[in-house]
């Protein structure tokens, strides 16, 4: 269920919000041996909403409290990074190892053009809390938040411009494959797509109005979309007709699993984690998914691959866990 983000209600909303069930068309049996599944030392409690790697070494996380953590060495270590807020922070996305960006509540949006030593507020004009961050390239980039909020920049965010979403729903997750085409999911059953670079944004139908966390696009045909209670939609005609693909609860499920986050690494290779640690995984371009299961005593929230072997989720009680393929 989704409240404001304010006040008591943003640890419970962004909880809520950012938990995502996990539902697919057929249950598998995953090559679950090859995959290796390390907790590692966060030193905070903070719920981190979200993680980036770059490269296999360079990482970042986020989350409540206006908390920043980054590593150096692949999550071995990491450390605190001052953000200047206080605030729920609730994205992070790096385009190269020297410049990043942060969103969070109440309109907040900070960038650092020096790994992240520094941070500096940038001006929006809206309360709205954002929830996603997404640069196609250096220049050219996207935040989405509450209320139908999207703004773009076309300079490396020097200047951000708001576009004309067409709805008042709140936008959770925005993905651009290149400078033009981009989705956008949110409450609702919200899908919205673009390819003139969101100088339009059209409206696309799921027939359903639950709300949809995560979207994540292996090419221009083909994506897929995550929600609560086990939402996984998927299109192979670049979002024209989305079908549900919802799997079951399962011979000892109880309740539908909330997902969060859903990425691709490759075509076939896809990953979803969600509400009480539960993690999917597909290998077969999700003709099939592992059934889900539980990799942290806590709801996860973040998901990185910076390269198809190695990769990292993030969640509640500050737990970061890393995925490692070995072949």
């Amino acid at each position: 269920m989704l409240v404001p983000l304010h006040g008591v209600f943003i640890r419970s909303r962004i909880i809520s919000l950012l938990l995502v069930v996990l539902g697919f068309p057929q249950l598998a049996t995953s090559s679950e041996s090859t995959l290796s599944i390390t907790t590692q030392a966060s030193t905070t409690k903070s719920t981190l909403l979200s993680v980036q790697f770059p490269t296999p070494q360079q990482g970042w996380a986020v989350g409540s409290g206006g908390t920043i953590l980054k590593t150096v060495d692949g999550g071995k270590k990491w450390k605190r990074v001052a953000s200047g807020t206080t605030a729920l922070l609730t994205s992070v996305f790096f385009t190269d190892s020297s410049n990043g960006w942060v969103t969070g509540a109440g309109g907040w949006l900070s960038r650092t053009m020096n790994g992240g030593e520094s941070w500096s507020p940038q001006s929006l004009a809206t309360q709205q809390p954002l929830y996603a961050v997404s640069f196609p390239s250096p220049s050219i980039g996207w935040v989405v938040g509450g209320g139908g909020t999207i703004f773009h920049t076309t300079d490396g965010g020097q200047h951000w411009n708001e576009q004309v979403s067409g709805t008042m729903a709140a936008l959770y997750a925005v993905q651009f494959l290149d400078e033009q085409k981009g989705t956008i999911v949110g409450a609702l059953g919200t899908i919205l797509s673009t390819s003139d670079g969101g100088v339009t944004w059209t409206a696309q139908g799921t027939q359903s109005a639950v709300t949809l966390f995560d979207v994540s696009f292996t090419d221009a045909s083909t994506g897929w979309a995550v929600g609560n209670a086990g939402a996984l939609f998927q299109t192979t005609d670049g979002g024209a007709k989305w079908v549900d693909q919802t799997l079951p609860c399962g011979i000892t499920c109880t309740k539908l699993t909330d997902l969060l986050k859903v990425r691709f690494t490759s075509r076939r290779e896809g990953w979803i984690v969600g509400e009480r640690g539960t993690l999917y995984r597909t290998t077969d371009a999700g003709l099939t998914w592992s059934e889900g299961k539980s990799i942290a005593p806590a709801s996860l929230f973040g998901l990185s691959f910076p390269d198809v072997a190695q990769g990292w989720a993030s969640g509640e009680n500050g737990t970061i866990v890393h995925l490692q393929l070995s072949h």
